[in-house]
């Protein structure tokens, strides 16, 4: 059975209950078995773009299939050949892992067909946003009068954040962005749509540790000055993505004060972190900044896509984005009805508080601090077995759920080109594996292995197994270098 059948009056793109219900615990079987398998599946799977366009360039059926049999496809066929991100060996990038609960708040989201732009087509849905969004600016340690709005991302967050510093700046010379030369591609990209020229968005140098310099930003920002620009924002790393390093936010925030410049903490990745006792300790100061970008769909455990920005006064965000329409005259409710498409770019927006709100409420924060807390403790632990390994070197101390690291030993007495060549080989062997991923960086010009631990079911023998895979490559690599440079293709 393909599309329903009905009376002549309907469309042909509706189903009867019995369908509708068979065909969402088809799903639920589907996604329920995925998740139970993932500890033993591999935790990335990819083809190249010849063969699947073999597989999947078709054109559309005039008449429709069994949608069994095309959800089936899609399980099977589609979706595993991508990064398992939720999968307990997937260290890559900034990984993370869903709740059960979030995932279907969403499925609750996609089926109420809700648009959440103003209040008047979403009271309650924004209602749980402010709530949300109240809960946030209580743990990043906001005043009363903060807020914000949940967005897609960080990059989205970022540009929404730089909107209001611009306009917040008034008139003056051309704008300049400050930010580490460690800061996340986001932040460059968010300083030019927001107007500042390529030649305009500076990248600080950083310390030994990865933290913005804070003598080279003054140099730069008085060099500004005196040539006639007008330094608006400097965006500061709260757990940058190489590193997981944190520039110095106290320090950050009494040089923009004195400079009057908006201070915005990229916090997408190791914000969250500010739930534990650990992690307050590490991020004081971020509650200074004029704004704050968080993501849940990563250190807070959510599906995609659950970005926040937090901003001191919310104002800041109205008098940016608020603009009458005509067509939407009939929104306005009266003070104290905030409409979200006033506060971001977004119109058009789905419901993302629900999924936050729906975890929350059902394991409580406890479970979401203990979950965040294992995540640097286990980091902390492949610190520590690094440091005891006769093949493995750090490269920098672990932050937050970082490790940086690299393969190098010291009795094979490699130079840098070797080094960095047997280490990309390492992560060749790694990453097409399959059992575990892992991605790296560069350290000031140093080739480096890179693990983020975040995911709440990953456990000590994920991570042990991994480095021992890659002592184990290392020792390979290292051994084959007699015949020539290995081969990384």
């Amino acid at each position: 059975m393909s599309g329903a059948t009905g009376p002549d009056n309907r469309s042909g793109l509706e189903m009867d209950r019995e369908q509708m219900l068979q065909l969402a615990n088809q799903v639920a079987e589907l996604l329920v078995g995925r998740i139970e398998n993932l500890p033993e599946d591999v935790a990335w799977e990819g083809d190249f773009k010849d063969s699947l366009q073999d597989q999947l360039l078709e054109a559309p059926p005039e008449d429709g299939r069994p949608a069994g049999e095309v959800l089936t496809r899609a399980a099977q066929e589609i979706m595993p050949l991508s990064a398992r991100i939720d999968h307990p060996r997937f260290f890559g990038f900034i990984p993370s892992s869903p709740t059960w609960p979030g995932v279907l708040a969403d499925f609750l989201v996609a089926g109420h067909q809700i648009n959440q732009c103003t209040w008047l087509t979403a009271s309650g849905p924004s209602q749980l946003e402010l709530v949300v969004i109240d809960w946030m600016r209580q743990w990043v340690g906001y005043p009363e009068g903060a807020g914000g709005l949940l967005t897609s991302g960080g990059s989205v967050a970022t540009i929404t954040a730089l909107v209001a510093a611009r306009e917040a700046a008034g008139r003056g010379g051309p704008p300049t962005v400050y930010m580490s030369d460690q800061s996340h591609s986001a932040q460059i990209r968010a300083a030019r749509i927001v107007g500042a020229k390529r030649e305009h968005v500076r990248l600080i140098a950083s310390d030994r540790r990865f933290r913005l310099d804070m003598e080279a930003l003054a140099d730069a920002v008085a060099r500004d000055r005196a040539a006639g620009l007008n330094p608006i924002a400097v965006c500061a790393n709260a757990g940058a993505g190489s590193t997981g390093s944190i520039d110095p936010l106290p320090e950050l925030a009494d040089f923009c004060d004195a400079e009057g410049a908006w201070l915005h903490v990229d916090a997408a990745y190791g914000g969250f972190a500010v739930l534990t006792e650990r992690g307050r300790k590490l991020l004081r100061g971020m509650e200074r900044a004029d704004s704050i970008g968080l993501d849940a769909h990563k250190w807070f455990f959510q599906p995609y896509e659950a970005g926040c920005l937090m901003v001191r006064d919310v104002n800041t965000l109205e008098d940016a984005f608020a603009v009458p329409h005509d067509m939407l005259q009939d929104t306005v409710w009266g003070a104290g009805h905030p409409n979200f498409a006033d506060r971001g770019p977004q119109l058009s927006r789905s419901v993302r508080a629900l999924k936050i709100w729906a975890s929350v409420q059902t394991f409580g924060m406890r479970a979401f601090r203990r979950a965040i807390a294992k995540g640097m403790e286990l980091a902390a632990r492949a610190e520590d077995y690094v440091h005891g390994s006769t093949m493995l070197e750090m490269l920098n101390p672990t932050s937050l759920g970082i490790v940086c690291f690299r393969i190098n030993p010291a009795e094979a007495d490699l130079g840098e080109p070797a080094l960095d060549q047997v280490n990309r080989e390492v992560l060749a062997r790694i990453f097409w594996g399959g059992r575990a991923f892992i991605s790296s960086t560069m350290l000031h010009g140093t080739f480096s292995l890179r693990l983020c631990i975040l995911n709440h079911t990953t456990t000590w023998e994920d991570v042990r197994e991994t480095l021992e895979a890659i002592e184990t490559g290392g020792r390979a690599a290292v051994e084959g270098r007699g015949g020539g440079p290995p081969d990384v293709t």
